[in-house]
């Protein structure tokens, strides 16, 4: 089915690779216009111009963002409403790792976890809902994670500061129903994927990557790492229509792991 998203105008954050990338060039190729807005400005320009060239000039445009800038916030929507022409979905894609279990874990990766992955989240949400109310029907999504909802010794962190968007979420999504707005809010919780991100992890540990994604695809029953393309399609059915009656939901995105 094409044209999903077709006049959506939608804003990805950690657009400028992996799964941001994906997002957006999926959400472009079914229909929406596209700000991917990252910190990495460059590489954010340059898989907009990889969109424009396959789709069209206009329907791709970039923002330097830091997520955890609230100024930056303001002028990303503004750039939205410039660019767009307004807002009907936004993406709170951007997030990192956070090292350490509960001994080795430093306050200053604490807060830069949180900073990045839940303070980002809060900011997208609240600066983005003038736009969305005047686009509506709207639609939020925050990418957490399934170590949000599944727990590990290694990871504190990170599994509370994705345990919290998933929260948020539903907050948020509570809210915008309350106030009578047709604006949903769900997150996604995919598991391992393979992205640069992952490739990270992969180098840190020393390992040839083969080793270590066999390794990781034995934790998932369907028996592989995920692609890119596996978390866009997700992000893909909220931001389009055929979501409408799905908010403060959670889409595992996880290979059967969160059913063992």
């Amino acid at each position: 089915m094409a044209g999903r998203v077709q006049g959506k105008k939608a804003l990805v954050t950690g657009a400028a690779q992996g799964l941001g990338a994906a997002q957006a060039a999926m959400l472009a190729r079914e229909g929406a216009k596209v700000l991917l807005a990252d910190i990495n400005a460059e590489g954010a320009a340059e898989q907009a111009e990889k969109i424009n060239a396959e789709l069209g000039a206009g329907t791709a445009f970039s923002v330097k963002l830091d997520v955890t800038q609230e100024d930056q916030w303001v002028e990303a929507v503004q750039v939205a409403a410039d660019k767009l022409g307004g807002l009907s979905v936004l993406v709170n894609n951007a997030g990192v790792g956070v090292r350490g279990n509960i001994e080795t874990c430093t306050l200053e990766d604490w807060h830069r976890g949180f900073a990045i992955n839940v303070d980002s989240v809060f900011l997208g949400c609240q600066k983005a809902l003038p736009l969305l109310k005047d686009n509506q029907p709207g639609s939020i999504i925050n990418i957490s994670s399934i170590a949000g909802l599944i727990a590990s010794d290694t990871m504190p962190g990170y599994n509370a500061s994705k345990a919290a968007v998933w929260m948020l979420s539903k907050s948020v999504a509570l809210y915008c129903a309350k106030m009578g707005w047709d604006i949903r809010c769900n997150s996604v919780h995919p598991t391992f994927v393979d992205t640069p991100i992952l490739d990270g992890i992969v180098a840190n540990t020393g390992k040839p990557k083969d080793l270590i994604m066999g390794k990781l695809a034995r934790q998932i029953p369907l028996g592989r790492v995920g692609e890119p393309n596996d978390i866009a399609n997700g992000v893909l059915y909220l931001a389009s229509d055929e979501s409408r009656f799905m908010t403060g939901a959670e889409l595992k995105l996880d290979g059967g792991i969160s059913a063992m």
